[in-house]
């Protein structure tokens, strides 16, 4: 089932956001801080979810959390400040999509609970998610999302009453382009039958299990914004859409624009710093440096005639003059030498120094 258009804000519903992953893909980006706080267009990711889902009207937000925990307090603290009301939940050995959400029942105030992966960027209306599940008078509903390559994913059939048939595993030839997009509305009495304290995943036990029941598990299905930030490449991409308004979000501090400079930040006047780009507190850009569709944590440093493009700079990272990164992650405090060119999937572990001229792909660059 579809719907279009904004609705009425969602009144009766708590949020679950599953923060507890460990980003291993992201790596060296999150030795020192987990996923869903990194700096993503200036500021922690998770902001981002967070100021969709206060837009739609919820307020009540329990987070999952298990790497770092103690990181999401600090910053987020009761949610006050973010005209929210956040309760943390902290899961002590990993129980997988299904056995974290199990594991925040406890906390939920309401009949019906919104869950989010806390790695998915979307553009999903919150309000007619809710209503459709409601109208539905369905036990599980779920975000699917309309992809050009369903074959990269477990595909999700529905029936022209909007119904899940079923959940296929990935195949070169799915039957439908409707994936699971990670977010999904569970009554509360469905989260309280699964079984609690142990790993349990929504897409292989869950969902099949409440099938075979006979339990009414709904799609509501768009093609919206939609993004999996759980790469360096997505990551980039998913904070440059951010920076340009391509994604949506009411926590972006600054307009929408082709960079975004954050205060105490530095541009020299010949630089370029294009594509939706970020450059963190205290982050320097050089004069003759080109900076396009990168995100640059604070304190970051880009010499003179450095080219940095796609590519992520961890805080007080260096790149050296004349150096070339495209497609490459700068773990914290790591420092690229003058002349270096390092191209996709490069990553620089932090506090490494890589000496001038250390790494070269090509040898007139």
């Amino acid at each position: 089932m579809e719907r279009s258009g904004s609705t009425a804000p969602v009144a009766g519903a708590d949020a679950v956001i599953l923060v507890g992953g460990r980003g291993t893909r992201l790596r060296p980006l999150t030795l020192s801080a987990p996923k869903p706080m990194l700096p993503t267009a200036g500021v922690p990711f998770l902001a981002h979810v967070l100021s969709r889902i206060r837009a739609a009207g919820i307020t009540h937000v329990v987070l999952g959390t298990s790497y770092r925990a103690e990181v999401f307090e600090e910053h987020f603290g009761d949610g006050s400040a973010f005209g929210l009301d956040i309760s943390y939940v902290v899961e002590d050995e990993p129980l997988d999509t299904g056995g974290a959400i199990r594991n925040v029942a406890d906390r939920l105030r309401h009949d019906d609970a919104v869950v989010f992966n806390g790695d998915i960027l979307s553009g999903a209306d919150l309000g007619a998610l809710v209503a459709t599940h409601r109208d539905a008078g369905a036990d599980v509903t779920l975000h699917l999302q309309r992809v050009a390559d369903p074959s990269r994913f477990g595909s999700v059939p529905t029936g022209p009453d909007g119904r899940v048939t079923a959940f296929l595993e990935k195949t070169p030839d799915p039957p439908t382009d409707q994936i699971n997009a990670g977010c999904y509305v569970f009554r509360r009495s469905v989260i309280e039958q699964i079984p609690p304290g142990r790993r349990v995943s929504v897409e292989r036990e869950t969902f099949p299990g409440l099938l075979e029941r006979g339990r009414h598990v709904h799609g509501y299905v768009d093609d919206s914004y939609w993004l999996d930030v759980g790469t360096p490449e997505a990551f980039v991409r998913g904070s440059a859409d951010l920076v340009t308004g391509r994604a949506p979000t009411a926590a972006l501090p600054g307009p929408p624009g082709e960079r975004l400079v954050l205060d105490g930040a530095t541009v020299a006047d010949a630089a370029e710093v294009t594509g939706g780009s970020t450059v963190g507190a205290g982050a320097r850009v050089a004069a003759g440096a080109r900076v396009a569709g990168s995100v640059l944590f604070d304190g970051a440093v880009v010499a003179e005639g450095a080219v940095v493009e796609r590519s992520v700079l961890g805080a007080g990272a260096r790149v050296g003059k004349d150096a070339v990164l495209r497609g490459v992650v700068v773990g914290d405090h790591a420092t690229v030498g003058a002349g270096c060119e390092l191209l996709d999937g490069a990553r620089v572990w932090p506090d490494v120094t890589l000496p001038e001229s250390a790494i070269r792909f090509s040898s007139d660059a």
